[in-house]
């Protein structure tokens, strides 16, 4: 690990803790342990990128990565952004949504975001504990009082179809979140952020993509693997899937 001499006293004294056993959020009928960077520590964009080399990410203000003794379902995934090669599929998604325009505004709470925001749980996520959010829970899910977050608007014209939630680390962009209008399902909204993100992240110069857990058996997650090359964090180093 690359580590800022002005750092390195920082991050070797961060603390972490492991949570009790609990349900997993993913796949059903499992349990899972969650190990978390110490929330009291003062955490930063340096540490945040450092952690996120060991496939480490982020919900709201906190610093996680899965941590099961019989389970390895949870796989850190990036996209080395020089080398990606869009589909077929994925270059028609992206011509089909030319007519966006993308503004990046400030992670801050909008009860136009927040609408959008319910709307899309309620029809993609059922049941899955955010079905009645309220603006709190939605701001404590997505922003951080410590990180450079970014809120990426997506409109066709005035309409909002879309929101990107991306985190600015110091080698690349974190997909943190993506929430779009459930009617839009002729645009792939979900495919084109991704390949909007691919584009932000090789426009600042930066070298990955983290698009946060590949999960073979959850269909929420599984869509990650059609993003090529991808890859993984396995056994402590990244490699090609």
């Amino acid at each position: 690990m690359t580590v800022n001499p002005n750092k390195a006293g920082e991050l070797q004294r961060l603390a972490f803790y492991a949570t009790p056993v609990h349900d997993c959020s993913y796949l059903r009928g499992r349990s899972a342990i969650t190990l978390f960077a110490d929330p009291k520590a003062r955490l930063d964009d340096h540490v945040y990128s450092q952690l996120s080399l060991y496939g480490f990410r982020r919900s709201g203000r906190h610093i996680y990565r899965p941590a099961c003794p019989a389970c390895s379902a949870c796989i850190p995934v990036r996209i080395p952004v020089d080398d990606f090669q869009p589909r077929r599929s994925q270059r028609r998604a992206w011509a089909r949504n030319q007519d966006l325009s993308a503004i990046q505004v400030p992670a801050e709470y909008n009860a136009e975001h927040f609408e959008l925001f319910q709307r899309y749980v309620k029809a993609r996520h059922p049941g899955g504990g955010m079905d009645n959010p309220d603006p709190t829970q939605f701001m404590d899910f997505l922003a951080n009082d410590w990180g450079d977050t970014r809120f990426v608007e997506f409109r066709a014209g005035e309409q909002l179809v879309a929101v990107a939630v991306i985190d600015v680390l110091e080698h690349g962009l974190s997909a943190v979140y993506t929430y779009f209008d459930p009617a839009e399902t002729r645009r792939s909204l979900g495919t084109y952020v991704i390949l909007w993100e691919i584009e932000e992240t090789l426009r600042m110069g930066h070298s990955w993509l983290y698009l946060g857990y590949w999960i073979r058996e959850c269909p929420q997650m599984r869509y990650k693997d059609q993003f090529s090359p991808l890859e993984r964090f396995h056994e402590g180093a990244w490699g090609r899937v």
